[in-house]
């Protein structure tokens, strides 16, 4: 009993030293446990004389007490600078950029027609969209498609058996805007078409855009000079041109129109057969039989067409050797196409 204060001092003194909530139990088990020092002396009293035994144990019993509450002040102490620490290293700034999610990038013909509407707009041309569904008229008649022309068969186009059809090219929606609209009119036609049609070149549903100018005084020179300047601005680089005599029902004159190749400038590869040429669309004057149809005085007024097809275009500005990559939705070749990359 002479080693209570002495005891009673080292506990209070260790608990206060404590610098963790492990240790402090450490310490709870070296005095409080069943083993530990004040229990030991607890243990002790049947040593002493009946007289001093309840002295003693009330000596005893109030130096546990102590430690015990120390215990316990010690450990609110600790666990409120644990918490505090914890706080602090679990802190989030919130001015720290967030987490972002990866986002896609547009598809490569989604881009050439983006490329294509913004050359065309900053040059005056406004952008007009058209049914898919069409009828024969609009399709065919209105255009000077006359009834035997093959394009009408059977195995070149997608009927319904109501009469309609998927239309087989955009000139359907120049049609449609000279009908409700007056003259004069400056506008493309970017748009999905169908044809039965499917190999390593030709898909049956492929995008075509299709332009119109229609004016007083539109000639086959201003024509030549819209597309030689599209074609260059297109593809940035100083490439040729050259037109070629073609026909085409709703145009005439017509001709076809070949840029030189953008992969060897013309020196000849597999890319335009050796060719140095790779052909990117048809154009001409417009007909004055399809001017009539859509209530143009065709004496009062001219104008010139243009289509192109979309896929071909984005083929050859990104160097795409297989039509069929553009609809195959393999992601290893779209992510090629990130939002970082310029149309």
């Amino acid at each position: 009993m002479e080693n209570l204060d002495a005891l009673t001092s080292d506990a209070l003194q260790a608990i206060e030293q404590a610098q963790d909530i492990p240790g402090l139990e450490q310490l709870r088990v070296q005095y409080l446990g069943k083993k530990g020092s004040l229990t030991d002396l607890l243990k002790g009293l049947g040593k002493l004389d009946s007289s001093e035994r309840p002295q003693a144990g009330a000596s005893i019993n109030a130096a546990k007490g102590k430690v015990q509450d120390a215990l316990e002040a010690r450990k609110l102490t600790l666990s409120a600078e644990a918490a505090a620490s914890q706080q602090i290293a679990e802190a989030v700034d919130v001015t720290l950029p967030g987490r972002r999610q990866s986002a896609g990038g547009l598809h490569p013909v989604t881009r050439t027609l983006q490329r294509i509407e913004s050359i065309f707009t900053s040059a005056g041309f406004d952008v007009v969209q058209g049914p898919e569904i069409e009828d024969d008229y609009h399709n065919f008649e209105a255009l000077n498609i006359p009834a035997h022309h093959p394009a009408r068969a059977m195995h070149d186009t997608f009927y319904f058996d109501s009469g309609l059809l998927l239309r087989t090219h955009t000139s359907t929606v120049q049609v449609r805007v000279m009908e409700k609209g007056e003259a004069p009119f400056r506008f493309i036609c970017p748009g999905r078409v169908y044809r039965c049609d499917s190999d390593l070149t030709h898909t049956p549903m492929f995008h075509q855009v299709e332009g119109m100018l229609v004016d007083e005084n539109a000639t086959m020179a201003d024509l030549k000079g819209l597309l030689v300047e599209f074609l260059q601005v297109f593809f940035e680089a100083d490439l040729d041109v050259r037109f070629r005599p073609s026909y085409f029902p709703f145009t005439e004159p017509s001709a076809e129109m070949d840029v030189q190749c953008v992969s060897c400038k013309g020196e000849g590869c597999r890319v335009c057969s050796q060719t140095g040429w790779l052909e990117v669309g048809g154009c001409g004057m417009v007909h004055p039989n399809v001017l009539r149809s859509s209530n143009v005085d065709p004496e009062k007024y001219t104008g010139f067409a243009f289509g192109m097809g979309v896929d071909r275009l984005a083929m050859l500005r990104y160097q795409i050797n297989d039509l069929r990559l553009l609809f195959d939705n393999d992601l290893r070749f779209l992510r090629q196409f990130s939002e970082g990359q310029g149309i």
